[in-house]
């Protein structure tokens, strides 16, 4: 590349941003021989990167671009600090990005961000301008990330929650002002119209026709130019890159029908002004309508944002607490929250008790009783009482906060049925372009003349848009998944609402998820003294995780003995040095792989523990069996009954478990479940869900998230259950707020419902374009019944969409 001197000739505009400038103005360079035009250097700089990088497929897709070059390129580091997540070595951070214009913008943005060693990944939804990237921070530092934006002519701001449902207002309020005018002029127009067709039967005055000819082409021009500027404007711009799109079709029927009046005026013949009007009309009503539905069902956001406080109560010493900003409260503070008062940020209760209203997180009605130790969420309420809480992290870490960003990822996600009809849509259009002037001239030829041919050529291009197509499955994956949220069910998009409206099998975990989780003991058999057995096992599982180790540590309840190389066997057992003795504690398979001998008296009493479904765990002493404890860990009340629903529903189940034979077939024949699978590890639970899904079943996991997180991945769609750990959110397609069973079965019906939905909405789409379409062509529809019929048919599918307000 070499500058040259600036360009001389006729106005041309910027080959980056498309912006119209004075040739003496330019910025010229050259590019493997070839000349380009800038409007300033800023536009120069972010093509010769865009050159450099091999990345100019982006001007090849750009479409509908806004012309203009970068604002304001700066980006300060410090303002992302507070933001970002850290997990290990890996760094996460979501921004709002300014100049975001098309989808290639989002193309580039992604390409270019991926290429830089150390960013794992980067995604920009295009709906919201939101940028989600993850990366290295020992690799590459966040101001070379944050340069990196700003260098291909985007700026990275702080994000913030509301701008989404900001931008749908603003669009919503243009559309009203816009049909608001056409509505005007049109009905002025109609006036004069009327007389005009008065006249035609009836005789008028050549110079009164030609008057009201004249003030009906006065009043369609602001309709056709003001209130579908719009339509005209990406036609225009689709049109030069051969990227057919809906506005095409409307921009070509109101104006051919504007222009054609235009030119009758001169040449003395009948004007259709009234239909060219009437096309922007009628589609901007339906528009219109379609952003009220957008923002009434963005409202679930809206609401969750809304609850989120902006400031809290600070307690602190022996001064009365006093309101202060959220950015000024750190984890550790305490905070004071009152009856009636919202729960500014997760923490846990030190003092105080209130029953608090969580019915926003989790859709449980009833409050639930918090005291000290329990822990509260931000946006909950305290109903009746006084807490002090020690906050555990800041606004932007809270559980309201991760629900927030995984409803509005949701909403941007794409179920795979939503490719038929983008499909559909892409060679509908140009195909309609073809159907109109076909009909165009057929009708010409057939003698119909210039006037009647036009009329059904415009009825063609207007009734077939296919707007309809292009909202049935959005929009009601967009309700779907808010009215879920509502009901305490955060599903992560419209693919995995889609795999869970397939699901034909139903596998859970045991602990934590059929059974309560919070097992007991009840038996120790020793071999030497039961407390120091006890005392022994505790001591190795007091570093333990899992529910039984945690059980038999409380049940011991005294100091445990010092401990060294502590080692985590999943789905066997625990390992470690206990005051210099190597200790051993887990199930039988762990003490056979240890060469463990088990005496045949413990061989019976183990035999009779796990027949009526407790879990034993053996404890060894210098690889000396000390003795045998007994835990039960009750199953679910609302387990009971699961499997006889599932089963009505047409879903098999199954349970798989890292625990013995007999205890997993005890509980599985309390709940009715059909196939058991025992002793797996976690990798083991993951392999069996590839073996379920090689045979051709849809399969569901539901877990708690954390042990079977390999197995929740493997699924075809992952549910967990209870309040959402990160591990949770990342792993499951699904997350059950409330811990509740009842609602794995409400999920698959609401899936179900809302892919019936979906189809419903597809199939009228397409029957009303399979019928609409040959009347249009045989000249039984005039242009403004057809714009009417057009608006109606995507309003249906808004209305049978709509109906997904109730999960």
């Amino acid at each position: 590349m070499s500058e040259t001197e600036s360009g001389k000739g006729e106005a041309r505009r910027c080959d980056h941003c498309l912006l119209e400038m004075h040739p003496d103005s330019a910025v010229t360079a050259e590019f493997e021989g070839e000349t380009k035009y800038f409007c300033c250097r800023g536009c120069l700089g972010v093509y010769e990167l865009i050159h450099r990088e091999s990345l100019d497929t982006f001007y090849d897709k750009r479409c509908g671009w806004t012309p203009g070059p970068p604002g304001n390129r700066t980006a300060d580091t410090g303002a992302f600090r507070g933001a970002i997540q850290k997990a290990g070595e890996i760094s996460s951070l979501e921004m709002s990005l300014s100049g975001i214009r098309c989808a290639s913008c989002v193309w580039l943005v992604e390409r270019f961000l991926t290429r830089m060693e150390g960013v794992e990944s980067a995604r920009v939804n295009y709906a919201t301008h939101r940028l989600s990237v993850r990366w290295d921070e020992e690799k590459i530092p966040l101001g070379k990330i944050l340069d990196g934006i700003v260098s291909i002519g985007y700026t990275p701001q702080p994000y913030q929650p509301t701008s989404y449902n900001e931008m749908l207002r603003k669009e919503k309020n243009d559309l009203l002002l816009r049909f608001g005018t056409a509505a005007f002029f049109s009905m002025q127009l109609m006036l004069f119209v009327t007389a005009l067709y008065a006249g035609f039967f009836q005789g008028i005055e050549e110079q009164y026709r030609l008057t009201f000819q004249l003030v009906s082409w006065a009043l369609a021009t602001p309709v056709l130019f003001y209130s579908g500027y719009p339509f005209l404007r990406n036609a225009l711009r689709a049109l030069p890159k051969g990227a057919l799109n809906m506005d095409v079709l409307i921009a070509l029927g109101s104006f051919s029908a504007y222009a054609y009046s235009v030119a009758m005026i001169f040449a003395g013949g009948e004007v259709y002004f009234d239909t060219s009007a009437m096309i922007v009309t009628f589609i901007l009503l339906g528009r219109f309508l379609e952003a009220g539905s957008r923002a009434r069902a963005g409202d679930t956001i809206a609401s969750l944002i809304e609850m989120q406080p902006r400031e809290a109560r600070l307690a602190g010493g022996e001064q009365e607490a006093v309101f202060v900003p959220l950015e000024r409260v750190r984890p550790g503070d305490t905070v004071e929250v009152r009856a009636g008062e919202t729960v500014p940020l997760d923490g846990t209760v030190v003092e105080g008790e209130a029953d608090v209203n969580e019915s926003m997180l989790t859709g449980e009605s009833r409050p639930a009783f918090k005291n000290a130790g329990r822990e509260v969420f931000a946006g909950t309420i305290s109903v009746n009482g006084r807490l002090v809480v020690r906050v555990t992290g800041k606004d932007e870490e809270t559980l309201l906060a991760k629900i927030i960003r995984t409803v509005e990822d949701a909403q941007a996600r794409k179920a795979p049925i939503q490719t038929l009809a983008d499909r559909t849509a892409g060679w509908f259009v140009p195909v309609v372009i073809l159907f109109a002037a076909c009909t165009f001239a057929f009708r010409l030829l057939t003698g119909a003349g210039n006037a009647a041919a036009l009329m059904n050529a415009v009825s063609v291009l207007v009734v077939a848009c296919p707007c309809a197509l292009g909202l049935a499955t959005p929009l009601a994956i967009l309700l779907g998944t808010s009215s879920a949220a509502k009901a305490g069910i955060l599903i992560k998009g419209g693919d995995v609402f889609e795999t869970l409206s397939r699901t034909d099998r139903v596998v859970f975990d045991k602990t934590g998820t059929i059974t309560s989780g919070m097992p007991s003991v009840t038996d120790v058999f020793v071999a030497a003294e039961r407390d120091e057995l006890l005392r022994f096992a505790a001591s190795l599982e007091k570093f333990s995780e899992h529910p039984a180790g945690k059980a038999i540590v409380k049940a011991y309840g005294g100091a445990t003995l010092p401990v060294e190389n502590f080692r985590v066997f999943p789905g066997r057992g625990v390992a470690a040095v206990v005051d210099g003795r190597d200790g051993l504690a887990g199930n039988r398979l762990f003490m056979r792989e240890n060469s463990v001998q088990v005496g045949s008296a413990m061989e019976e009493r183990y035999a009779g523990l796990t027949s009526i479904g407790k879990t034993a765990v053996f404890v060894a002493i210098r690889k000396e069996l000390a003795g045998l404890i007994a835990l039960i860990d009750d199953v679910r009340d609302d387990a009971a009954g699961l499997a006889g629903v599932l089963r009505k529903q047409g879903i098999r189940t199954g349970m798989l478990t890292g625990d013995v034979r007999n205890v997993a077939d005890y509980v599985a024949a309390k709940c009715g479940i059909d196939d058991v699978q025992a002793g797996l590890n976690p990798v083991e639970k993951a392999v069996a869900i590839m073996n379920m899904k090689s045979r051709g079943e849809v399969v569901m996991m539901v877990g708690d998230g954390i042990n079977d997180a390999p197995a929740l991945t493997e699924a075809d769609a992952g549910v967990s259950l209870g309040h959402a750990s990160d591990i949770a959110l990342e792993s499951a397609g699904a997350v059950i707020m409330r811990d509740d069973l009842a609602l794995i079965p409400e999920l698959i019906r609401g899936s179900r419902r809302c892919f019936s939905v979906i189809r419903q909405n597809l199939f009228w789409a397409f029957s009303y374009n399979i019928v609409a379409l040959p009347l249009a062509v045989a000249g039984f529809l005039h242009p403004i019944v057809s714009a009417l019929l057009m608006a109606s048919s995507s309003l249906v599918v808004v209305g049978n969409a709509l109906r997904l307000r109730k999960f």
